[in-house]
């Protein structure tokens, strides 16, 4: 099983003050780019799925690994050799971030694709972490799109409208699409642009909170907007083998979806919580912790299923 005590290995860059060199992003990226390019030799190559997989990484409940489960699976992907594009629509920005890429006010990002009707191709930057994995960025410019979204014309569809443009002009094997923890016209383009849903469940109490919300409106979509929208993958996050709870969570949520949760469980990690510190994902943070290794088991299983899907 995964530990879930883990504590960090002093790095060269905090060595000196004991404290991550959080203003020093250039190394950072640098030191991530180096980590997972040397694993990238050794790293089986992951199936492709017979068709672009476009997925929206959504739960209105905060806290439940979103953005850190769409990284990390997005960069194990990646460094399995699959095409991988994400797209970070959470005004925060803590997707960019984590993959190391620029997205200071004004950096052009998912706020022009929306707003201005940008080109994902101009706007895509490639991430330090993986030669195969690109980014387009969130600034806080993006928190303002909720309201200027509201008099638009079309404004459920200017997301689907670019990603169904960039997939038809570029060679991907997956789209991440990163929300904010609402169910806002962000969320609400970003669930017409995908494929498949794929939702993070903390194995605490309240894991199933505003599930049922998000379902009823998952349905919706697929009764308006996007048909051919699907419940895809449930992932168990902060998963903690020591913990009762976590167990009988596991089990009812296995209970609720036996088809879609992976079975493998990313657990409770420090060095998870650390990575993004330092603008990298967990692989490249330390890629033989147990958060590591749950993640990159996480997506060859995603790319296994995806690569036996026809629909």
């Amino acid at each position: 099983m995964y530990e879930t005590d883990e504590e960090p290995e002093p790095r060269a860059d905090t060595l000196a003050s004991g404290a991550p060199a959080l203003g020093s992003p250039a190394k950072n990226q640098r030191d991530g780019h180096e980590a997972v390019s040397r694993e990238t030799q050794l790293a089986p190559t992951l199936p492709r799925p017979k068709r672009p997989r476009v997925i929206v990484v959504a739960n209105q409940k905060g806290g439940v690994g979103k953005t850190t489960s769409t990284v990390n699976l997005a960069a194990a992907l990646a460094l399995g050799g699959l095409k991988v594009l994400v797209i970070d629509a959470d005004p925060q920005g803590n997707a960019s971030t984590a993959l190391g890429v620029d997205h200071e006010p004004g950096t052009e990002g998912t706020y022009e694709v929306l707003l201005e009707g940008a080109s994902i191709d101009d706007v895509a930057v490639p991430s330090p972490e993986e030669g195969h994995l690109w980014v387009v960025p969130a600034t806080i410019d993006l928190a303002g799109a909720e309201i200027e979204l509201v008099s638009a014309m079309g404004r459920e569809q200017r997301l689907n409208k670019a990603v169904r443009h960039y997939v038809a002009e570029n060679e991907v094997d997956y789209v991440f699409l990163d929300c904010p923890p609402s169910l806002g016209l962000l969320t609400l383009n970003a669930l017409v642009a995908a494929t498949d849903i794929l939702v993070p469940i903390q194995c605490e109490y309240y894991a199933l909170e505003g599930l049922s919300q998000l379902m009823k409106t998952i349905n919706i979509v697929k009764g308006e907007l996007n048909a051919n929208l699907r419940l895809g993958t449930v992932l168990l996050t902060m998963f903690d083998t020591r913990n009762k709870l976590a167990h009988q969570v596991a089990a009812e949520v296995r209970q609720h979806f036996p088809e879609e949760t992976l079975t493998t469980p990313i657990p409770r990690s420090v060095r998870i919580s650390e990575a993004p510190s330092y603008g990298l994902t967990v692989l490249s943070y330390d890629g033989r912790s147990a958060g590591s290794l749950a993640y990159r088991e996480a997506a060859a299983e995603m790319a296994s299923r995806d690569a036996g899907r026809t629909e």
